[in-house]
């Protein structure tokens, strides 16, 4: 029987619980919106798979069999389930919702973004509990996808044609030292004072430029880096007990009592944006996520 239910097209169940409901075919056709010579061929097919009558006609309609009698309450049970599972899909409580929600992001899109997001699905949606971690932004898409992830939190992807994405903050960067610092008196920075300091640079990667060093490599520029880290949020703590500085997003630069100042050049603003796979686009839930998640930061 096992190896029979496995090979039937699951389509033709939704046909047996009408005709048991029914009692008829040309009733249950209607119930279904289909012919009757489509009831009927259905019917036949269900037959030959699990090769039993499943109905007997008699002056009363369709008489279920012993087997239909049978597996009728499993049939029906899983109709339901199946059928609350679409009406989900369209229809959310963040009331009642209880979801996991999946966020990759690194730990500076955490500090910007968890605190506020935890402050509002605890009165909102206090059903939802957040999962936060890393993906590397050539497995996101995939990820994705997979629904391993519901969201991430990145720069603008531009070669992913299968991700939605909207602009979640814009920051702009600013120059980091601490309150007391030889230079924290000075009304703003110079050129040449922001050169003369000894840097942070913060990169997961072991190598390479940051946006800072681009911009002052087309000046014909360049800065001394002291202390290369994996991480914003340790930096600005190195910041509070030396004379190094940071070149920081605005967002996490407030979270400190140091003196910034404004950069004495240009330097593109990071741009945090809020990606998702396509396939989410109409689902309830996903739609209540992300619509908050964009009016928290505005």
């Amino acid at each position: 029987m096992a190896r029979q239910l496995h090979q039937i097209d699951m389509n033709l169940f939704p046909v047996l619980e009408a005709i048991y409901s029914t009692r008829n075919l040309t009733r249950a056709a209607e119930r279904l919106h289909i012919t009757q010579p489509a009831v009927s061929n259905a019917l036949a097919r269900l037959r030959r798979a699990l090769d039993d009558q499943l109905f007997v006609r008699t002056p009363s309609g369709m008489s279920p069999t012993p087997l239909t009698e049978n597996i009728m309450p499993r049939v029906q049970q899983a109709l339901s389930l199946l059928g609350s599972s679409v009406a989900e899909h369209h229809r959310f409580d963040p009331a009642t919702a209880q979801k996991t929600l999946r966020v990759s992001m690194n730990d500076m899109a955490e500090t910007l973004v968890l605190p506020h997001l935890l402050e509002h699905l605890q009165r909102a949606a206090p059903g939802i509990s957040v999962e936060s971690f890393y993906v590397p932004r050539d497995q996101l898409a995939k990820e994705l996808a997979a629904n391993s992830l519901d969201f991430a939190l990145d720069v603008p992807l531009v070669s992913a044609n299968q991700l939605s994405q909207q602009r979640l903050v814009a920051d702009r960067y600013q120059c980091m030292l601490r309150p007391d610092h030889p230079l924290a008196g000075e009304s703003s920075l110079t050129l040449e004072q922001y050169l003369a300091l000894e840097h942070i640079h913060v990169s997961s990667r072991r190598r390479g430029p940051g946006l800072a060093d681009i911009a002052l490599n087309k000046l014909g520029r360049r800065r001394k880096i002291r202390l290369r880290v994996q991480h914003y949020r340790v930096a600005p703590l190195v910041v509070l007990k030396t004379d190094l500085a940071l070149t920081v997003p605005v967002s996490l630069a407030r979270q400190y009592p140091a003196r910034c100042f404004e950069l004495p050049f240009q330097i593109p603003q990071m741009d945090w944006h809020l990606l998702w796979h396509r396939h989410q686009d109409d689902d309830a839930a996903h739609q209540w996520l992300r619509q908050h998640l964009l009016s928290l930061f505005g």
